[in-house]
């Protein structure tokens, strides 16, 4: 790897909005039915335990350099105005950074089933909503890092960008300086005091996060330029309709589509999804994390020679092994309902959520694996031409969080019990990296269920795919078939791509 490259995966100095967006604080909102969490998480695994006090002082100056880290949750009178981010006075980093031991013998599964249950713990909403747990006495001297992160911070390759606060290319990488984080936080403070926003005085927000008033004057405040601008666009459009009276029409005609839309997002009242797994009708807050491991080159070269992607190979892999599980079940599918996220992203140094979930329906019954690949590949393409500007769920979301929590929520779990399964495909550092010391061999993401039957999110790292299965044990009951019929799954479409002699994909336990 060219030092040149190495600079590219260099740490990126992120920035971030102060006020939420309309999606985020959807995000932030629909958290408290436990069963949408939308946190997003990834364990790490490493050759041995790491150095825990290098480990804080990387993430102090982490704190120190990403004012989100230190920043807590401000909302606005009654979703009015979306929530603010202000900085926490009695930020503790102790709060954020636990250290727990497995038991023995130390296994993978019981890793995974810790991770699981921390995962699953509620943010507390009056602090930063992140948290990491150090955790050693896995078998083989093995170490491991558990990073929690709440969606309304950043997306997937936010945290991706995140990580590189603490990741290092050298295992004998030096300390970084030590930071004074109560200086830091004074001084945040001070300077929140002497900020105007658009919603006044960030320090007023800060002092007085519940006072009605100060909520009232920055929820009204937003209101009202919301307002002024809908009706400067309208008269801008209103303009343009007397040069060209078509325009009107089509203006009309898209008006009625977009409410169409949204109320049926709304509502669950689409009918235009149908089909569904027969076997994936039930939920629940559980959680059961698998993970699996397929070679990158592989599956770039696979996704060459069928005529796509390394994307188009993750997704109709999902797909396939979701099939061969009913098949094995007995059970016949005339459509799947899945779920693939489309990154709207166009700044990298950009922090918050950048990004639109696209569903597609795959046809169930008998197809040929490239006949299937092609199938999956074409109908991804048609979905993704279809994303324009910041996606349908920035709109959606505006609407969305003027409504009671509990209609949120239950139209939320409407739309989520029509899903199957969601994917994310996410890019780390394509070389070894280490944290604190310790080697980095590979990690699982807990990419959100959020009332779907499974979230397979896989993130490419070193030379793999590196996969994480999180499931719904209420759903999908059997876990270890489902996670075995995806590794079958990915060996037959790097067959079927010229892969002659495929590398083992592996199943972690």
């Amino acid at each position: 790897m060219s030092e040149a490259r190495r600079r590219e995966h260099e740490p990126t100095h992120l920035h971030f909005e102060r006020k939420m967006s309309d999606a985020e604080a959807l995000m932030w909102n629909v958290e408290k039915d436990p069963w949408l969490n939308p946190s997003g998480a990834t364990v790490t695994i490493m050759d041995r335990h790491i150095d825990t006090g290098s480990f804080r002082r990387r993430l102090a100056r982490a704190v120190a350099t990403i004012p989100r880290l230190h920043q807590r949750v401000v909302p606005g009178l009654g979703r009015l105005s979306p929530p603010v981010w202000a900085t926490d006075p009695e930020f503790d980093l102790d709060f954020h950074v636990r250290h727990v031991s497995l038991p023995s013998p130390g296994t993978r599964r019981q890793l995974y089933d810790l991770v699981a249950l921390l995962y699953s713990d509620p943010f507390d909403r009056t602090r930063p909503p992140w948290q990491f747990v150090v955790i050693d006495g896995l078998e083989g001297g093995q170490g491991a890092l558990l990073m929690k992160l709440h969606h309304s911070i950043s997306d997937g390759n936010g945290l991706v960008r995140l990580s590189e606060a603490y990741m290092e290319l050298r295992r004998d990488a030096p300390p970084p300086p030590e930071v004074d984080l109560a200086a830091v936080i004074a001084d945040a403070l001070e300077a929140e005091k002497g900020a105007q926003g658009e919603d006044g005085d960030l320090a007023d927000v800060l002092e007085n996060p519940g006072d009605f008033m100060s909520s009232a004057g920055r929820s009204l405040g937003h209101v009202v330029r919301r307002q002024l601008g809908i009706a400067r666009r309208a008269a801008g459009e209103a303009l343009m309709w007397t040069a060209d009276p078509r325009r009107a029409v089509e203006s009309g005609e898209e008006a009625v589509e977009t409410l169409r839309s949204m109320y049926d997002q709304l509502t669950g009242g689409s009918s235009e999804v149908t089909g569904g797994s027969p076997l994936w009708k039930n939920r629940s807050r559980g959680r059961h994390l698998e993970s699996l491991r397929v070679p990158l080159a592989d599956a770039k070269a696979a996704g060459h020679a069928l005529g796509g992607s390394v994307n188009d190979v993750f997704v109709t892999g999902a797909v396939m092994g979701a099939l061969d599980y009913h098949a094995a079940h007995g059970t016949e599918v005339e459509a799947l309902n899945i779920s693939f996220v489309v990154s709207t992203r166009t700044d990298d140094a950009a922090g918050g959520n950048s990004f639109t979930p696209t569903r597609i329906q795959v046809p169930g019954g008998s197809m040929d694996v490239k006949h299937r690949f092609a199938s999956t590949r074409d109908l991804m393409t048609a979905a993704r031409a279809e994303v324009h500007g910041s996606g349908a769920l920035a709109g959606l979301a505006g609407v969305a969080n003027l409504l009671p929590t509990s209609v949120i929520t239950r139209f939320a779990r409407a739309q989520a019990a029509k899903m199957d399964f969601a994917t994310s495909n996410l890019r780390a550092a394509p070389f070894t990296t280490y944290i604190s010391g310790a080697k980095v061999l590979d990690s699982a993401t807990m990419g959100p269920v959020a009332g779907t039957a499974f979230n397979l999110t896989t993130i490419s790292y070193d030379g793999s795919l590196d996969m994480g299965l999180f499931s719904d044990p209420a759903a999908v009951t059997d876990p270890d078939a489902l996670r075995d019929h995806m590794r079958a799954a990915y060996q037959q479409l790097l067959r079927a791509g010229g892969v002659k002699t495929p590398r083992r994909t592996a199943a972690r336990r």
